[in-house]
């Protein structure tokens, strides 16, 4: 298995010569280094509706003749924009053939912000992802503040790699997300949602720091970079 992270909170789980990639964002993202025409995908799933984690979603998914996955509401609205859709919601479990994916709990909120109507549709429940291929267990948390069921979560599965936000403003801070990263209790943890606007910037490097100071692994991911897991490993 390859994981690609493409910036923000863009996420692509490789699997032989099939893939899934999560919440694309790349157009609008000044620090993102592919091209979403480049992109090469099997689905596309969406955690929420907030433009940083839709915008490039269509286009994706067009190019690729792939399935839009989200929550029913902003499925619903994805469809509209020509696209074939996949709605669920949370709790529920999609099998893709190469990969099964559980849309799980997330707390944020989720809103197409339709500007020159000065108008906000609603997107559903905002969610994360447990993806499961090849033995692994990837965990995507989405856009999420601390809450104490993580605890279940990590008691549930054992997620090899947990993509965790540290931005702050919008979502969990360094703070909140080393308590998370310690309930999770994945092997390896990926810091996501930082750095892309002012507001949330932050230090990935020390937090990983902070994280191998209470006996967790973490590691720096850039926009572009690929992580290979193998079996055994």
């Amino acid at each position: 298995m390859e994981l690609i992270y493409h910036g923000h909170s863009c996420v692509q789980i490789v699997t032989g010569d099939r893939s899934l990639i999560i919440d694309p964002f790349l157009r609008g993202n000044e620090l993102a280094v592919t091209d979403p025409r480049d992109i090469k995908t099997d689905a596309v799933l969406l955690t929420h509706a907030h433009a940083d984690h839709i915008s490039d979603a269509d286009l994706v998914a067009s190019a690729n003749d792939a399935p839009v996955v989200a929550n029913f509401e902003l499925a619903s609205y994805m469809s509209w924009k020509g696209v074939k859709t996949i709605g669920m919601n949370l709790g529920g479990t999609i099998d893709l053939g190469f990969a099964k994916a559980k849309m799980i709990q997330a707390f944020h909120s989720s809103g197409i912000v339709l500007e020159e109507e000065k108008r906000i549709l609603y997107g559903g429940m905002p969610g994360g992802y447990i993806v499961q291929a090849e033995g692994f267990t990837i965990l995507h948390t989405g856009d999420t503040c601390l809450f104490s069921d993580m605890k279940l979560i990590g008691e549930r599965y054992a997620i090899d790699v947990a993509f965790i936000p540290i931005g702050d403003h919008y979502t969990m801070g360094p703070e909140d997300a080393l308590q998370a990263a310690e309930w999770y209790g994945a092997k390896l943890v990926v810091p996501v949602h930082y750095n892309t606007f002012s507001v949330i910037r932050q230090d990935a490097e020390k937090f990983v720091h902070m994280l191998e100071e209470r006996g967790l692994k973490g590691r720096v991911m850039k926009p572009g970079d690929k992580l290979k897991l193998e079996a055994g490993a």
